[in-house]
């Protein structure tokens, strides 16, 4: 068995759970999903939107689950012999267990919170950090009520540094989270327009990131985005709740993190930064100006939790698009090739216009034209027909030469596109699949963005599919 991260008796003890079965001496790690569970982990049978899994505990121990948490009113569905921790409720038996990994933590703890590039800020940190120390960080997304508890349950006593993303859809989802998590320094990206449908303005955002500086540890350090308008509100509400070390970022003349000179390029970026009175030129393996700017808050951060400022800038030459978030493919077309920017996973106005300026950057074969295939970008209440119209502007600027768009949202721009940048439009994405497929030539640059509701991967799957890239096709012949 791998290393053990929980003894089954410290498991029981911060959940205050009864016992059944012969239960291991520990477990492994922890999962909440019964496809993927490795042998010797516990598995948690967590109720979610749409399944409930204590469907699925009998599928996990067959999968080799070292022990599986279930509620109390659901234990007399497994067999006597199986081996369980009972709880009454087993997401808030996990939120005990992620209280008690903290408290055994001796680890520099970082959050990342924003309205875009927290999961990029957060994959930024785990690759610099994990160079200078044992570095635990949430996979994915995991930043919501049961994605927190879970990452930081997760997390290994002997780790050094840790890094947690911590998201919100509504007002008073932060605070819980971060006082679980309790930061010594906390990060806040960027304030942007999303999630309107459930927020009065833009300062009901700021004032809904901002619960983060509720669970700083005393003593503890923010990092905030000085070129962003709602910096100065932001930092007041630090010094309100009794920060005084607040380290801001961005070109502004006053940031202590501050960019002096960046150049972008079609797959990277190079940047010329003081940061905290250092100065430092390094490069960084993604392209766009949102990226360079983000780093200068990733190396402040790993900066304040004791990293190696210049080692951590050296490490930043290593990043790599997540999927979905930017990464790009090879695409062979018919005798040339062609390049797809994958950024189906997600979308709102500020993400929407740093992918089409990435693409705007991108070197085009000979011949070869800039592609957006565009899917709906959701929770915008009442001014998403208006901020749909408004990336035309983006469009422009950047230089696209067709834009292929679909969903109700979308409609607004494809009317406000002229004549000779309209692709093609469609109510969906599996409607619009075939006219985006069709389109593609050799020498051209093709980025494929949406809200994960607009299902956008459908396309980036059918080009794939259909345009096999070149390394990958060698390798099978």
């Amino acid at each position: 068995m791998s290393t053990m991260l929980w003894t089954s008796d410290a498991m029981a003890t911060a959940m205050r759970a009864a016992t059944q079965g012969a239960l291991p001496d520990g477990v492994s790690g922890l999962s909440i999903d019964s496809r993927t569970i490795a042998p010797g982990e516990a598995y948690f049978a967590i109720k979610g939107d749409v399944h409930d899994g204590h469907a699925f505990v009998e599928a996990a121990l067959k999968a080799g689950a070292g022990l599986a948490v279930v509620e109390t009113a659901q234990r007399a569905k497994f067999p006597a012999d199986a081996p369980l921790l009972v709880v009454d409720d087993v997401l808030a038996g996990l939120v005990e267990l992620a209280h008690a990994s903290r408290a055994r933590l001796n680890a520099q703890i970082v959050a990342v919170t924003g309205s875009v590039g927290k999961t990029s800020t957060k994959e930024a940190l785990r690759r610099v950090l994990s160079a200078q120390g044992e570095t635990h960080a949430s996979v994915a997304s995991f930043n919501n009520h049961w994605g927190v508890p879970l990452s930081l349950a997760r997390c290994p006593a002997s780790t050094r540094f840790a890094v947690f993303e911590i998201g919100m859809n509504h007002a008073g989802e932060i605070t819980p989270l971060v006082k679980m998590v309790r930061p010594h320094v906390a990060i806040i990206t960027t304030i942007e327009p999303v999630h309107l449908e459930f927020f009065a303005g833009i300062e009901a955002i700021a004032d809904a990131k901002a619960e983060i500086f509720a669970g700083l540890e005393p003593d503890g350090a923010v990092v905030l985005n000085r070129d962003n308008g709602q910096f100065a509100r932001l930092q007041k509400q630090a010094k309100q709740a009794g920060i005084s070390r607040i380290v801001s970022f961005g070109a502004d003349k006053r940031a202590e993190a501050r960019l002096l000179d960046l150049s972008l390029h079609a797959t990277c970026s190079a940047v010329h930064a003081d940061i905290l009175d250092h100065d430092i030129t390094y490069k960084i393996g993604m392209p766009g100006r949102h990226m360079a700017m983000n780093s200068l808050a990733v190396l402040a951060g790993a900066s304040l939790l004791g990293a190696d400022i210049a080692r951590a800038a050296l490490s930043l030459s290593q990043l790599e698009a997540p999927t979905g978030r930017g990464l790009r493919r090879t695409l062979e077309v018919g005798h040339g090739e062609a390049m797809l920017i994958d950024e189906s996973y997600n979308a709102n106005p500020a993400s929407m216009g740093a992918a089409l300026n990435v693409l705007g950057q991108a070197q085009t074969g000979p011949h070869g034209r800039r592609i957006a295939v565009l899917g709906d970008m959701l929770e915008l209440g009442p001014t998403g027909p208006e901020l749909h119209r408004g990336l035309n502007e983006a469009v422009t600027a950047n230089r696209i030469d067709l834009v292929y768009c679909c969903g109700p949202l979308m409609r607004n721009l494809w009317d406000a596109l002229s004549t000779g940048k309209r692709g093609g439009y469609a109510e969906s994405s599996a409607a619009l699949e075939a006219q985006a497929v069709a389109a593609v030539r050799a020498g051209d640059v093709i980025m494929v963005k949406g809200s994960l509701g607009s299902k956008m991967k459908l396309i980036v799957s059918a080009l794939e599919k259909r345009f096999p890239d070149k390394a990958a096709h060698e390798e099978a012949v």
